[in-house]
């Protein structure tokens, strides 16, 4: 029998959570066309994807610079729908826990593996789901709702399968939690499999996978953990003439933005170095502005 491809090995030299092997020729001519903006990025992405939380530097920039002309639509990719995989060392749950630790490490991104020895998860798809049912009450809300699942997940070692964490995700981000239970057990499936089935024409392989176009059906690909600077590449093959945005770098209206961020995404938006976040960070933090969540690997710094 053929060894399976296991999805939670990430690799962190390419940037990718890979899933099984599948048709890999990109079908463009089925990514989604450009609506209302000038630029349409598809997102392929799942709630547990290591690699996926790493760029989360690169889009929350993006979407600063280059929000007026670029919407995201966030589709789920179905990363780990069980444990029938043995590969690459990997073959239970406790296996990721070091490999988690490894990846936190290299992109510089809290995550705390130890999840995978004490609560681990079964599979990806009850967050998958949860996250189409958010996006039928409402697509920014159910973007902050991901976000809050990922915080809850790599840095406080919750097992974001559990109805109660969803809870907790929904409620933070404004979300109806009875609507929620209803889609979940309801039309989010469906949705969810529609998401998989794109994914499938497309050959998403892997995740992160970013299909960019415009109302021309023009379309770029941008595949796994990539510095910013080849996002930006990416928008420009698409639209030459495309320009960054002018935006505030004040840290006050940075969390007013972004009421969470790393210490690597901090550095990212405000255009600091490491060093220089860090000192920031820790000055506000001293001085009772910011409060933060800490990990093995890292910290989240707040606003509240």
């Amino acid at each position: 029998m053929q060894e399976k491809k296991n999805p939670l090995l990430c690799d962190p030299q390419i940037g990718i959570c890979e899933v099984p092997s599948s048709n890999t020729a990109l079908a463009q001519a089925d990514a989604v066309s450009a609506r209302q903006k000038p630029i349409k990025i598809v997102y392929f992405t799942d709630p547990i994807c290591s690699s996926c939380w790493g760029i989360e530097p690169q889009l929350r920039k993006l979407k600063l610079e280059y929000g007026g002309d670029v919407e995201i639509e966030y589709r789920m990719g179905g990363l780990l729908p069980d444990w029938s995989y043995n590969s690459g060392g990997i073959s239970k749950p406790s296996d990721v826990a070091s490999h988690w630790d490894e990846v936190s490490l290299y992109y510089n991104m809290p995550i705390d593996g130890d999840i995978w020895l004490e609560d681990p998860l079964d599979s990806s798809y009850p967050p998958s789901i949860a996250f189409k049912a958010a996006q039928m009450q409402d697509k920014h809300k159910a973007v902050a709702f991901l976000r809050v699942l990922r915080e809850l997940l790599f840095l406080q070692k919750k097992n974001i399968t559990r109805w109660e964490y969803v809870v907790q995700a929904a409620e933070k981000t404004g979300l109806d939690t009875a609507q929620l239970r209803i889609a979940i057990e309801g039309k989010a499936k469906e949705l969810f499999q529609e998401d998989l089935q794109l994914a499938r024409r497309m050959g998403v392989r892997g995740f992160p996978t970013l299909f960019l176009s415009d109302s021309t059906g023009a379309t770029e690909m941008l595949y796994g953990f990539k510095p910013y600077e080849q996002f930006e590449e990416k928008l420009r093959k698409i639209k030459p003439a495309i320009t960054a945005m002018d935006y505030h770098h004040d840290w006050k209206q940075l969390f007013e933005i972004y009421p969470t961020l790393t210490l690597r995404e901090f550095a990212e938006v405000a255009e600091l170095p490491l060093a220089t976040a860090q000192q920031k960070l820790d000055e506000l933090h001293g001085q009772g502005e910011l409060s933060l969540i800490s990990c093995k690997n890292g910290k989240l710094w707040l606003r509240e």
